[in-house]
């Protein structure tokens, strides 16, 4: 015969046993909770502090006028670190390293020092190398096109090319895949610029603009043009400056990119004939 007293206590006892494992499994739940969230908080602090320690090597890199090594630093916050809080700041000063880099004579893997000979020309120099005559005197500090025998001279060997994007009204300039700077540009009204690969033909100072028929000379402030011209090998098509600025950013020229007058010039300087450019929609 079943003891009441004794079926009573062996319940309970069930129930408590049931209670006590409950709880730890819900203790056992709060500390895994709790643990993983203090991993990525954890995490989390040790990417901002790594970001925050390059950028800080970086920018004393820039002050001591270590332009390449803190470009190397700078360049790393950019690919590893999108989210750091000071990634604005950090690609702008990337573009201006870049461009000051590439204007200078600092010594880097894509700067050859050429001594020059007897029958050297700054067009010869160009040509041999694929660059332009403007950017060797720039870095080179040259006054006039006349080179001295003996003379070592700093010459850019890299393979620049330019990327349009028409949905963003940006132009990139690249080295080979590595960008350089990304400039704002104007693109052609319903559509009209056209998409596909070109090369640079021709590269012209002070641009006459023939429009239908009419020839409107360089200072005239009617010549939509601007200061630079850099021709596809396309006809009518090509990249130059312009007499309006406000409209840089917009899809409204005949079908040309249109950019800054500062900025087309910066980049006439080191663009030479023959270099690719990618426009897509």
């Amino acid at each position: 015969m079943f003891n009441l007293r004794n079926i009573i206590i062996g319940a309970v006892g069930i129930v408590l046993v049931v209670v006590i494992l409950v709880g730890v499994g819900r203790n056992k739940g709060s500390e895994n909770v709790v643990t993983v969230s203090a991993d990525d908080s954890t995490s989390s602090s040790q990417v901002d502090s790594t970001a925050q320690q390059l950028f800080e090597k970086a920018e004393s890199l820039k002050r001591d006028n270590n332009l390449v090594e803190a470009r190397t630093h700078f360049q790393e916050i950019s690919n590893d670190y999108p989210d750091f809080e000071n990634i604005e700041y950090i690609e702008k000063e990337l573009a201006k390293i870049n461009m000051k880099i590439i204007f200078s004579n600092t010594p880097t893997e894509k700067g050859i020092v050429h001594e020059v000979v007897s029958g050297d020309t700054l067009g010869k120099l160009a040509k041999k190398y694929g660059t332009t005559i403007e950017l060797i005197k720039i870095s080179n500090h040259l006054k006039s096109d006349v080179i001295r025998l003996g003379a070592k001279l700093r010459i850019w060997t890299g393979t620049f090319n330019i990327y349009v994007d028409k949905s963003q009204n940006i132009l990139i300039l690249k080295d080979e895949d590595s960008v350089v700077k990304v400039y704002d540009v104007s693109t052609g009204k319903n559509n009209s610029t056209p998409v596909g690969e070109f090369k640079i033909t021709t590269r012209l100072i002070d641009p006459v603009w023939f429009n239908q028929g009419a020839v409107v000379p360089a200072e005239s402030p009617q010549n939509v043009l601007g200061t630079r011209w850099l021709g596809f090998d396309i006809p009518g098509y090509g990249i130059h400056g312009t007499v309006e600025p406000g409209t840089i950013g917009q899809q409204v020229t005949a079908g040309c990119v249109r950019m800054k007058n500062e900025d087309v010039e910066e980049l006439y300087s080191i663009i030479p004939l023959k270099t690719k450019v990618v426009i897509t929609d």
